[in-house]
C-alpha cells in the first residue's frame, strides 16, 4: 500500500522518558512526610534515579520482553539427569539485577528502610510487576530467619545484598541470594495446618529430611525457601536450600510451572520433596508463628504492588487523555472524562498514601505501631488489592480500543491486577484475620481508632463515618457474615483520615464526599460535579521530562 494513502494523526505519544517517582506527587510527598530530614536527601536522590530508570524506554522494553518470553522449565539435561532448572529471558535478569542494586531487598537494617524500599518497589514494579515476587519473598524472609540468630547471621547479609547473581551455586560463593516460599498444598490451600509434608529429624542439630509436595512454590530458581512441614512436634518452619553445604543439589523436583492468568514473567511452580534436606527455623510446632512475620511483610507488598499497578494505569489514562482529541477538543477537557479520571486518581492516591503509612509504621517499630499494623495490614490488603482490578479496567477503557491492544501495555496490567488479592491470603482470609485481631487483641483496635481519630473534626463526613464504624464495632457477635462490609468501612475510614490530614483539600473533599459521604454511583466517573475535579486530575498527571 502506498504511504500516501493516509497520514497518522491524533495518536498519543508513548509515556516514556520521565521520572516515575517525582511525577507521582502523592508518593513523593509521602516520602517527604515519613523520612526524617537527615536521611531524606539521599532517599530522594536514590528514588529519583530509580524513577528515571523505571520511566525509560529500556526498562519498558525489558518488561515487555520478560512477558513475551515467559520462563521455561528444564527438568532434565540431555543425558537424563534431573536438573530442575527454570530458564528466564535475559530481560528478567536485568530487571531483577536493577531492583536488587536499588536496595529493594534491603529494608530491615538501614534508616527509613521500609519507606525507602516501599517507595522504590512502587516505582520500579511499574516497569514490570512479575519480578516483584522474588524481591518480596527475599525481603520478607528476614524477620522469619531472625527467630534463629545463627541462621540470620548466615543468610541475612546475602538476602539484603545489593548484588544479584543468577544461577544455582552454593550460597557461600554468592554475594547475594534470593528466597522463595512454599506453604500451600493441594488439599489445603490457605489452610496450612492441613499440610501433609512430613519432616523427619536427623542426627544433626536442627536438620531434617522432608517428604511431600507444595502446590504453589514461588520463585523456584531462588537460592533458598521457607516452607512448612509436619515435624514430630507439629507444623514447623524450615529453610530448604537449593544447593547443599557439600555443593550437591538438594532434592527439589519441579513438577511443572503454573500457567497463570497474568504474572507471566514470573515462575510459580509445583514442587515435590523426597528426602529433601532442610534446617528448622524456630521451634517445632511453631511454624505459623515463625513464618507469620514473613506473611505480614508480603501482604504489605501486595498493597504496595496494587498501588503501583493502579498508579501506572491511571498515569497511562491521564497521559492518553492529555493528547487525544475527540469531538472538537482534548479528552482531558471533557467534563465526563475528567470525572472518570479524577475518580481513578482518588483511588490511586488513597492506595499510595495508605501503603506508605504502613511502611512508616514498620520503620517506627513501637508497640503502638505494631498494634496498628496488626489490623491495618490485613484491612489494607483486603481493600486496596480488591480495588486494583476495577481501577485498571476503567483506565484501560479510557484508551478505548487502543487500550485493548497488547502494544499499549494495558492488557498486561489488567491480567496482573487480580493477583495481589489472591496472593498471601484472599479476601475472606484477610477479613477473618481482622476479626481475629478485633476479638483477641483489643490494643490493635485501640491503635487503629487512635490513628483515624487524628483527623476528627476536620471533615463532617469523616466524623460521621467514624461514628457509624464505632456503632458497628460495638457488636462483634455473629459478625463473620458481615466481615467484608466491616473491613471495607475500616479501610475507607483509614484512607479518608490519612487524606484529610495530608492530601490537598480538593482530593480529601472528593474522597470524603464519594467514599464516605455516599454522593457516588456504582461506577467510576460518578463524582459530584461541583467538586474541583480538574485539580484532582492535574495533580495525578505524569509529566514527561
Amino acid at each position: 500500500m502506498a504511504a500516501t494513502t493516509h497520514t497518522v494523526t491524533n495518536q498519543v505519544p508513548p509515556l516514556v522518558g520521565y521520572d516515575v517517582f517525582t511525577a507521582d506527587r502523592a508518593l513523593s510527598e509521602a516520602v517527604e512526610r515519613h523520612i526524617e530530614p537527615g536521611v531524606l536527601p539521599a532517599a530522594r536522590e536514590e528514588l529519583s534515579t530509580l524513577g528515571q530508570s523505571a520511566g525509560s524506554a529500556q526498562a519498558q522494553e525489558w518488561g515487555a520482553q520478560a512477558n513475551e518470553h515467559p520462563p521455561v522449565l528444564r527438568t532434565h539435561d540431555r543425558y537424563g539427569h534431573r536438573i530442575d532448572e527454570v530458564e528466564f529471558h535475559p530481560s528478567w535478569h536485568r530487571l531483577l539485577g536493577h531492583a536488587v542494586a536499588a536496595g529493594l531487598t534491603d529494608a530491615w537494617g538501614r534508616p527509613a528502610g521500609h519507606v525507602r524500599r516501599a517507595a522504590g518497589f512502587l516505582v520500579w514494579t511499574q516497569a514490570e510487576a512479575g519480578h516483584g515476587c522474588p524481591l518480596s519473598m527475599t525481603h520478607a524472609a528476614v524477620p522469619a530467619l531472625r527467630t534463629d540468630p545463627v541462621l540470620a547471621a548466615e543468610w541475612e547479609p546475602k538476602l539484603t545484598s545489593y548484588v544479584y547473581e543468577e544461577g544455582l551455586r552454593p550460597a557461600r560463593e554468592k554475594a547475594g541470594v534470593l528466597f522463595g516460599m512454599g506453604m500451600t498444598e493441594k488439599q489445603g490451600g490457605t489452610d496450612v495446618r492441613s499440610n501433609t509434608t512430613v519432616a523427619e529429624p536427623l542426627s544433626g542439630e536442627g536438620e531434617y529430611l522432608l517428604t511431600g509436595h507444595k502446590w504453589f512454590c514461588s520463585a523456584p530458581m531462588s537460592d533458598g525457601f521457607l516452607v512448612l512441614a509436619q515435624a514430630p512436634g507439629g507444623l514447623t518452619c524450615f529453610l530448604v536450600p537449593r544447593v547443599l553445604p557439600d555443593d550437591t543439589r538438594n532434592v527439589f523436583a519441579i513438577q511443572r510451572l503454573k500457567d497463570k492468568l497474568g504474572n507471566k514473567s514470573n515462575a510459580s511452580s509445583e514442587v515435590e520433596f523426597d528426602g529433601t534436606w532442610a534446617r528448622r527455623v524456630g521451634e517445632e510446632g511453631r511454624g505459623v508463628r515463625t513464618i507469620i512475620e514473613m506473611v505480614a511483610a508480603t501482604r504489605l507488598d501486595c498493597v504496595v504492588g496494587s498501588a503501583a499497578l493502579m498508579r501506572q494505569a491511571v498515569a497511562q489514562a491521564i497521559h492518553h487523555s492529555t493528547y487525544r482529541s475527540a469531538f472538537g477538543g482534548l479528552l482531558i477537557d471533557k467534563p465526563l472524562m475528567r470525572n472518570v479520571l479524577a475518580d481513578l486518581a482518588l483511588e490511586s492516591e488513597a492506595a499510595t498514601v495508605l501503603a506508605m503509612r504502613l511502611a512508616s509504621a514498620y520503620d517506627t517499630d513501637t508497640e503502638e505501631e505494631r498494634a496498628f499494623l496488626r489490623i491495618a495490614v490485613p484491612a489494607a490488603k483486603y481493600w486496596v488489592t480488591k480495588r486494583c482490578t476495577p481501577v485498571v479496567g476503567e483506565a484501560l477503557e479510557c484508551l478505548g480500543g487502543n487500550g485493548y491492544v497488547e502494544e499499549s501495555g494495558m492488557p498486561r496490567l489488567l491480567r496482573e491486577a487480580p493477583l495481589n488479592s489472591i496472593w498471601e491470603g484472599s479476601g475472606n482470609v484477610q477479613a477473618l484475620d481482622v476479626l481475629r485481631a478485633l476479638q483477641r487483641e483489643p490494643q490493635a483496635l485501640d491503635a487503629f481508632l487512635r490513628e483515624v481519630g487524628k483527623a476528627r473534626g476536620a471533615d463532617h463526613r469523616l466524623d460521621a463515618a467514624i461514628k457509624d464504624l464505632l456503632t458497628e464495632l460495638a457488636d462483634l457477635e455473629g459478625i463473620e457474615a458481615r466481615a467484608r462490609r466491616l473491613v471495607e468501612r475500616m479501610a475507607l475510614v483509614l484512607q479518608g483520615s490519612l487524606l484529610v490530614r495530608w492530601a490537598p483539600p480538593e482530593v480529601s473533599d472528593a474522597f470524603c464526599a464519594s467514599r464516605l459521604g455516599g454522593d457516588w454511583g456504582t461506577a467510576f466517573g460518578t463524582l459530584p460535579h461541583s467538586l474541583d475535579l480538574a485539580s484532582v486530575v492535574n495533580r495525578a498527571r505524569p509529566v514527561a521530562e
